[in-house]
């Protein structure tokens, strides 16, 4: 018999947290899906690592989140036990990997913007969440040379590279719009020195993958128009089919350990 959803109490807090955990756990899938399909065995390594960052991140989010909603819930049951429509990550992370240059695009996108959120919510008034950030800053900071590298290496590379890359841009910057946004839960959490307004730090993270983009010699796009869903539960089919993996196991034997 397979295992039930839980139902969780999203307060505020546990809302805010959740989504950021949302964010690592989906986005450490679709990198662990490289291992052992990498252009080399160096890369290999470094995606199986930047993963493993993201699911540390992940833990430690989940396990914050249970404790403010104290619903009996942990790390595990908030992973591998709510439905689809429960999560709550950003639909960039959640999109198939596609090529290399289209994964390290995706990847500066979100590091450029993570090592951003992770430097400004270490002077969060929440004690845990500051301290969540200040180890998850240094994680991100590298992810982001190690992609910012990459992106470079194939936008000014052979023109096949060029032209993967920027194709890759063109195609996921219409979701990247959604980092930015806030509700009315974010925003009291804002108001109260707890989260940070991740509207504000738009013109850094623009003017990051901007400078990057030029050295790469590649272009980003003037349109304004953003996809958004995902902090509300409205995802694309992609997620759904990446859960049936992911949380497969405990579906199918629920409570099981190594």
């Amino acid at each position: 018999m397979s295992a039930a959803s839980i139902n969780v109490s999203e307060t505020p807090l546990v809302l805010y947290t959740l989504r950021r955990a949302d964010d690592a756990l989906i986005l450490g899938h679709r990198l662990s899906e490289w291992c052992g399909h990498a252009p080399m065995l160096e890369e290999d390594m470094a995606l199986a690592n930047m993963g493993l960052d993201l699911l540390g991140q992940a833990r430690e989010l989940y396990t914050y989140a249970a404790k403010v909603e104290d619903g009996g819930h942990d790390e595990d049951t908030f992973a591998f036990l709510r439905d689809v429509r429960q999560y709550r990550n950003l639909l960039l992370m959640e999109l198939p990997n596609g090529d290399f240059a289209r994964t390290m695009v995706r990847q500066i996108f979100y590091s450029a913007f993570a090592d951003l959120y992770w430097r400004a919510m270490m002077k969060s008034s929440d004690a845990t969440l500051a301290a969540i950030a200040a180890k998850s800053e240094k994680e991100s900071a590298y992810h982001l040379r190690h992609c910012s590298e990459w992106v470079v290496r194939l936008g000014d590379g052979t023109e096949e590279s060029h032209a993967r890359a920027q194709g890759a841009i063109d195609d996921l910057w219409s979701f990247t719009g959604e980092m930015f946004a806030v509700d009315d839960a974010e925003r009291a959490l804002i108001d109260a020195g707890i989260a940070i307004d991740p509207a504000a730090l738009r013109p850094h993270w623009l003017e990051t993958v901007t400078g990057v983009a030029a050295e790469a010699t590649l272009v980003l796009p003037r349109n304004d128009w953003m996809q958004q869903g995902g902090r509300i539960g409205r995802h694309s089919e992609h997620l759904g089919h990446l859960l049936s993996e992911l949380q497969s196991l405990q579906r199918t034997f629920p409570g099981a350990t190594w």
